[in-house]
């Protein structure tokens, strides 16, 4: 009979004694269970508390009571008990007589009715009005009648979140302030909260969408009441078509139609061709006419259907009583795991609904192999990441012989579990089992050794441990040696019996953390709980200087450092290898060593600096920390760019750029030269039209404001030599303000 590990004990408690060796989870598991069958009897470990969620600076956090208790009755008690003297009594048999103390008289405390909130409690995401550079959204979270917890949305025009620093600058610092005076806030407070200067359009968008949150939230709807009145938008999942419908209380008044481009802007109507515009118009009345019923002409089918769902998912951000069982956002899930690797997809999901996708093969470490993949998986991405799109969400009735992409079957089947795993994440109402069934797997963040294992009703079986060679390839079964054939049998007993809990085998320790560490990963890769960061990995950079700067190339899976590279890249931005200062090029491998061994963002903060490598070492550091802020999905509050000095170099590597970040705004800027051995130019060897550029851009700006160049930068000057300089001076300028970007 197959031994089955029962999972009875918090995840992130049984983890915690591994955090300074192999790093924990990324993933919120509070109240996931990982402990043997064999232990069950034993009394547990007293269940940690979830960590509180992180409340963003200068944010005033909501009291936690929303209805007032009142006040404990203070009743007067005698400091002293008179207890009745005893009495004696002559009779040969004395009755029994039985004295009561005094006992102070009852205070009754008053019973104060609670007041039942006549909303429900919920995670609610709704948008303010439509425009066609996109609109503002919340998500919600609604407790007790007020603001629980609110992440505010300023989409694109297919209505995905949008990257602070692509938007629009007033709105940089208006996320923060915004959040925060919305946080605890009732529906009535919430449209009193003042906007913020610079966002006015953003600023009361976001109080719409709160508001439109609370009346979504009616657990009994105002009779007569379909829509929010307003303009509202919608897309389709294949991104042909915004479509922008006028409601009033009860029916659409109005429909427009734009076709978007590739990169999923609308196209104006001054920019539409003679055919498109016929086009649009002709699916704008149809639509008017007949909504979702809108009938297609013969030849046009897939651009009225296109039409039609992009309608659709307007009248469903437009409904008061949305019924999709989905919370809008992004969700990541793995498919059906073997000793090959897995698949992963990262999607986002709207009104039940697929609305973009991202398709990945992982190799056996559990990494992306992205174009070294299967030449026929690799060609199935795009093929497969279109029929996702076009139907909307996964293929529920799977087919290998309809469905798969040719060549890739295996791959095709596994995607389309990742991406229904991905939608099951995202339910409302969630089911009560902790992990999804199937084949999982998990390796530790130094890729020692890979775990495969079963899941079903939340218990784990057929653990099956593999070792890396020093190749970075699985070793065969029939490859082991005597030793590590003994290794792996103890490894998967332990495993077995006692999960991440398992007993280090004595002399094999290393292994054992390992092991531990891949089972842990495996339970994350399992869970139905989404993490706090994505899967992927991350180019970074610490603070710079005139001599160059300090990048790290951090891969992470689960919240968990599990491949990183450090470099010392000179002013050019490219490595400088041996050739780098000798203290810095012996603390890398050293750093690298402690980085990956700690794990985590919190573990890694805390690892030591290399004596004689000091400042390298705090930007190495600073560059993980950095890759982890790229890599949130919920951020704490959205800034569009990291606090530091950052440096960006234009495409021929002429010229060096640093830019320094202040409140999240950058600020300052300072230009170099370089000439064709890659050092900076002196004074004497500039042109007079370089130096034009140079004064022009390191012109400074009111102490802590938005430098000149800081947001959209473009070429400038009234002569052609000053043109083509600054040309390449902004091309240094924008690369900066990418690597400093959120």
């Amino acid at each position: 009979m197959k031994k089955l590990i029962s999972l009875t004990v918090s995840a992130t408690l049984v983890l915690s004694s591994l955090s300074l060796t192999v790093g924990t989870s990324g993933y919120k598991l509070t109240g996931i269970d990982v402990v043997s069958a064999a232990s069950e009897s034993e009394t547990p470990a007293k269940e940690s508390t979830p960590s509180k969620t992180t409340t963003p600076s200068k944010s005033t956090t909501p009291s936690k009571t929303t209805t007032k208790t009142p006040s404990k009755t203070t009743t007067k008690t005698p400091s002293k008990t008179t207890t009745p003297a005893k009495t004696t009594t002559k009779t040969t048999t004395p009755a029994k007589t039985t004295t009561k103390p005094a006992t102070p008289a009852k205070t009754t405390t008053p019973v104060v009715k609670q007041v039942e909130s006549p909303y429900a409690d919920g995670v609610y995401v709704t948008y303010g009005n439509a425009y066609s550079k996109g609109t503002e959204g919340a998500k919600v979270t609604i407790k007790d009648g007020k603001v629980a917890a609110i992440e505010l949305l300023r989409t694109s025009p297919k209505l995905i979140d949008r990257d602070a620093r692509n938007n629009y600058s007033g709105l940089w610092n208006a996320y923060e302030t915004m959040k925060a005076n919305l946080l605890g806030k009732t529906k009535e407070q919430a449209a009193n909260v003042d906007i913020v200067s610079g966002a006015t359009r953003s600023s009361n968008g976001w109080k719409l969408s709160v508001d439109r949150a609370f009346q979504r939230a009616l657990k009994e709807k105002p009779k007569g009441v379909t829509y929010f009145a307003g303009e509202h938008m919608g897309v389709d999942p294949e991104g042909k078509y915004m479509v922008f419908v006028t409601f009033d209380a009860t029916k659409r008044t109005a429909v427009k139609v734009y076709p978007l481009d590739a990169s999923g802007n609308a196209i104006e109507e001054a920019n539409l061709t003679e055919e498109q515009a016929a086009s649009a118009k002709a699916i704008a009345a149809e639509l008017l006419a007949k909504g979702t019923g809108a009938v297609a002409p013969k030849g046009q089918e897939a651009e009225y259907k296109a039409a039609v769902n992009a309608y659709w998912d307007a009248e469903q951000n437009a409904k008061i009583n949305n019924g999709a069982k989905y919370v809008d956002g992004f969700y990541s899930a793995y498919g059906a795991a073997r000793d090959k690797g897995v698949e992963r997809a990262d999607v986002y999901i709207r009104n039940g609904k697929l609305v973009d996708v991202k398709l990945y093969r992982l190799g056996s470490n559990l990494i992306d192999r992205g174009e070294s993949a299967y030449a026929e998986v690799v060609k199935a991405n795009a093929p497969m990441t279109a029929k996702l799109l076009a139907n909307g969400s996964y293929i529920a009735n799977y087919s290998d012989d309809v469905d798969a992409i040719a060549g890739a079957t295996e791959s095709s089947h596994s995607w389309n579990l990742a991406v229904e795993r991905a939608f099951e994440k995202a339910l409302k109402v969630p089911g009560k089992a902790k992990y999804f069934e199937g084949t999982f797997a998990g390796v530790d963040n130094l890729s020692k050794l890979l775990v495969l294992a079963d899941m079903k009703a939340d218990k784990v079986s057929n653990v099956n441990v593999m070792l890396f060679g020093a190749d970075g390839k699985l070793i065969a079964a029939d490859k082991l040696t005597d030793e590590q054939k003994t290794v792996v049998v103890q490894l998967n007993e332990g495993l077995t019996q006692k999960g991440a809990n398992m007993t280090p085998i004595v002399g094999q320790e290393d292994l054992s953390i390992a092991a531990r560490a891949a089972f842990a990963d495996l339970l994350n890769n399992a869970s139905k709980a989404q993490g706090a960061y994505k899967d992927g990995t991350y180019t970074t950079f610490g603070d710079a200087y005139d001599k160059g700067t300090n990048r790290a190339d951090v891969t992470l899976r689960n919240g968990v450092i599990v491949g990183l590279k450090l470099y010392r890249v000179g002013v050019n931005m490219v490595d400088r290898g041996a050739s780098a200062y000798a203290e810095v090029v012996r603390a890398i491998p050293i750093l690298t060593r402690d980085l990956l061994f700690a794990g985590t963002r919190e573990q890694a903060a805390k690892v030591d600096v290399v004596t004689g490598a000091t400042s390298s070492s705090t930007a190495l550091k600073t560059a993980v920390e950095n890759a982890y802020k790229k890599a949130e999905i919920n951020e704490s509050y959205k800034t569009a760019y990291i606090n530091g000095i950052f440096a960006g170099i234009n495409k021929d590597k002429s010229v060096y750029v640093m830019v320094t970040v202040q409140n999240n705004i950058p600020f300052k800027m300072e230009v170099f030269y370089l000439d064709a051995n890659g050092k900076i130019k002196t004074e004497q060897q500039l042109t007079a039209d370089e130096k034009t550029v140079k004064t022009e851009i390191e012109t400074p700006t009111t102490e802590g404001s938005l430098h000149k160049y800081g947001y959209r930068p473009a070429a400038f000057g009234e002569t052609d030599g000053v043109k083509a300089v600054s040309a390449q001076v902004v091309d240094a300028v924008k690369n900066a303000l990418e690597n400093a970007g959120r």
